[in-house]
């Protein structure tokens, strides 16, 4: 049976650092796969007009390098998402969730350092109950690099993976659309370089018996 497959990107890089080895297993299997981005940047919050057209045609590339079977913008402002009422977040979402319907949500990690990734996670979160979604049956956590790894160091805002999706077929291909979002990436130590990519893969490779691997926090699986 074929997946139905939403990806939560707060920010547009969230899919491909979270999950990105993941989607493109997921198409190679003739799954869909859709594409939820939640924020903007926008001229009138700062943002050069350079950098809104370059994102705008980073998001094109990107979209068309995995061959999304659908992109669902929210078009909130990115580093303000805390400023919006949860009963409007959880309509945007849920109106999203409601016309891909997917049986599989990647989302999030819960205590994800940045504001904005905890407050979507609240929302999404509101948007898988089984009672008013029931097609959903599968939702997971991403470990989204620069983000997950700066929880606080305590047991109940920590990552502790419990599903690895070997990548290795797949990996290449992820460091090419990082690539894409030039902006986005540093040379080592900055968190979201390709050294620190390749390295956390490889790291949640040896977990899990494979070259490179992505790892996930699985909260709720119906069968």
């Amino acid at each position: 049976m074929k997946e139905k497959v939403l990806v939560v990107a707060v920010h547009p890089d969230d899919e491909t650092l979270g999950a990105g080895g993941a989607l493109l297993k997921h198409k190679s299997f003739g799954d869909e796969i859709h594409w939820m981005i939640v924020t903007d940047v926008k001229v009138e919050e700062g943002f050069k007009k350079e950098a809104v057209e370059k994102r705008e045609s980073e998001m094109e590339e990107v979209s068309t390098m995995y061959g999304f079977d659908s992109v669902h913008r929210l078009g909130l402002s990115t580093m303000r998402v805390d400023e919006y009422a949860m009963s409007e977040l959880i309509g945007k979402v849920s109106q999203v969730v409601n016309a891909v319907k997917p049986s599989v949500i990647y989302m999030p990690f819960k205590s994800d350092v940045h504001s904005d990734h905890r407050v979507i996670f609240d929302a999404v979160y509101s948007c898988t109950k089984s009672f008013r979604y029931p097609f959903i049956k599968r939702v997971l956590m991403m470990e989204t690099l620069s983000e997950t790894e700066f929880a606080p160091s305590v047991k109940e805002d920590s990552f502790i993976p419990n599903v690895f999706i070997d990548i290795t077929e797949f990996m290449a291909r992820k460091q090419s659309i990082m690539k894409v979002f030039k902006s986005e990436m540093g040379p080592h130590p900055f968190p979201r370089s390709e050294r620190n990519i390749e390295a956390l893969a490889t790291y949640r490779g040896a977990t899990a018996g494979c070259e490179y691997a992505e790892s996930f926090m699985l909260l709720k699986e119906i069968k």
